[in-house]
């Protein structure tokens, strides 16, 4: 496929996925536009990036969700396109128009399939029609919370409330009793107003221990669509994902053709184009339901790209600036097996408590089968304002113990100092049986506490009181040889003058 027309595009996104569409631009040779908010102003996208432009303070509702001023961004700098990312205005339809509207290219759906296949009631209604099966469920929420719970009644508890507008498992709450309705109600209300504008909520059949699998769609302008496979992100807490991996390790290539046909139904159902992933939920019984549509690139894009060698997000640009898909669906083939972790400034042991502060030491593991895209560096401060996600950590395996040996081995690399992380839940994780054997669902953290509490060995602690020694130690002789030269005497230490006669003062 030719390289893109586009010489200069404009990321509207911040972190690690700011960082990775600002490499794949790179490595097109195309020039970079970051935008930032007053907390990111020394941010890793910023200093990559070949452009940066401040679009205001640090809430996001006046920086990241400001349309007129990335817009306005765009038209200082000159940039052709706006690369989304996820989260903030990547599934925002209006947005998309808005890009268009402005002469800019936005890379990712168009605004009118964005509606039909984004917006989760209206995907629901899109469907049925096609033939998909969906969990049952209502339409939009009224404000009349008696007839909210009559709804509720009639699917039968527990029932599940989602935001129609986003994802990432905000605005969303396990009700298992009328009682806790109309508390969860508003809650739930409150959170989607907050993350997406927009409050309007549904109530869904909660289908217990379900796997959570997931379909990556792509398609072009042209009408050619495919599916690249599945992806299983069961391993959740608070219906955010922590662990996704592909292929999934109960989907046979039989199955994987039949919701892969669903999937690309779907797609096509909306006129889709460019990366989507439509997301199913699998019952013990091995049923398969249509759960959403995520109009935009995803987190976890990084295992799709390692088991089947195509660089999304190269692909997203491509697609955008009107070219074929270079693929069709017998190209694609599943090679290996990869997983991801997401690591997160939290605390796990703390009922993931967020852990603020600055990272004074960074040592992204390496080596074979290991990726790392993180957007942070030593001595960098992490914003409260902002999703807590420091980093992915992706590995490759010829086959899935090879991946878990793999991971096991880059967790005990990964190094992170000055804030907790969810390093060691991950390390845990990765030696859980039921986890190893692939026997998860989206519940499986709340069975399995034993892998959220702190690490109590003695002889862990003996380690931290000794490596806490060395570090003293090694501060002291730095500071003492600093003073040494500054007043023109030897470099060498305190501690190698303190027993000796005429022992060095200050």
């Amino acid at each position: 496929m030719a390289t893109s027309p586009f010489k200069k595009i404009l990321i509207a996104n911040r972190g690690e996925i700011a960082v990775r569409i600002i490499r794949a631009c790179h490595e097109m040779g195309i020039r970079t536009v970051a935008v930032y908010s007053d907390a990111d102003r020394d941010a890793l996208h910023v200093r990559m990036a070949m452009e940066a432009i401040r679009i205001g303070p640090p809430p996001s509702t006046e920086s990241y969700l400001r349309i007129d001023r990335i817009l306005d961004a765009a038209k200082q700098t000159g940039a052709e396109a706006i690369h989304p990312g996820y989260g903030f205005l990547s599934e925002n339809a209006g947005f998309a128009r808005a890009c268009v509207e402005a002469g800019v290219v936005f890379i990712g759906p168009t605004g009118d399939s964005m509606e039909a296949i984004g917006d989760k009631v209206r995907a629901r209604k899109l469907m049925i029609e096609a033939g998909v099966p969906v969990v049952p469920g209502t339409p939009p929420l009224g404000q009349d919370v008696d007839k909210v719970l009559a709804q509720a009644d009639e699917i039968g508890y527990p029932v599940l409330l989602k935001a129609s507008a986003g994802g990432g498992g905000k605005g969303m709450r396990v009700v298992n009793s009328a009682a806790d309705l109309p508390s969860l109600l508003a809650q739930a209300r409150g959170e989607a107003a907050s993350a997406f504008g927009d409050d309007t909520v549904f109530l869904e059949k909660y289908v217990l221990k379900p796997r959570h699998i997931e379909v990556q769609v792509f398609a072009d302008q042209h009408g050619n669509c495919v599916h690249l496979g599945e992806r299983e992100c069961s391993i959740q807490r608070r219906h955010q994902k922590l662990v996704e991996e592909s292929p999934s390790p109960v989907v046979t290539p039989e199955v994987r053709a039949t919701i892969g046909d669903l999937a690309v139904t779907a797609a096509k159902a909306a006129g889709y184009s460019s990366a989507g992933t439509v997301e199913f939920l699998r019952g013990a019984d091995g049923s398969f339901y249509f759960m959403e549509v995520n109009a935009r690139l995803q987190v976890e894009h990084p295992v799709t790209e390692m088991v089947t060698g195509i660089d999304l997000v190269r692909t997203m640009i491509e697609v955008a600036a009107g070219a074929k898909l270079p693929f069709t669906q017998d190209d694609i083939q599943l090679r290996g097996h990869s997983i991801e972790c997401r690591i997160i400034a939290e605390d796990p042991s703390r009922n993931f408590m967020p852990s603020p502060g600055t990272i004074r030491g960074l040592r992204p593991p390496q080596g074979p089968g290991v990726r790392y895209d993180g957007g942070t560096y030593p001595g960098y401060e992490i914003p409260i304002f902002y999703d807590p996600m420091l980093s992915k950590l992706i590995v490759w395996g010829a086959d899935r113990p090879q991946a878990i040996a793999r991971m096991r081995r880059a967790l005990d690399e990964y190094r992170v100092e000055g804030i907790r992380t969810s390093v060691p839940f991950h390390r845990k994780l990765m030696d859980s049986k039921d986890f190893v054997a692939g026997n998860i669902h989206t519940g499986y953290l709340s069975e399995h506490p034993e892998l959220l509490k702190p690490n109590t060995d003695p002889w862990l602690e003996e380690i931290a009181v000794i490596a806490a020694s060395i570090a003293h130690f090694r501060e002291v002789e730095q500071h003492s040889a600093r003073k040494s030269v500054m007043k023109g005497g030897s470099d060498r230490s305190y501690w190698k003058w303190a027993d000796r006669g005429g022992a060095w003062r200050s």
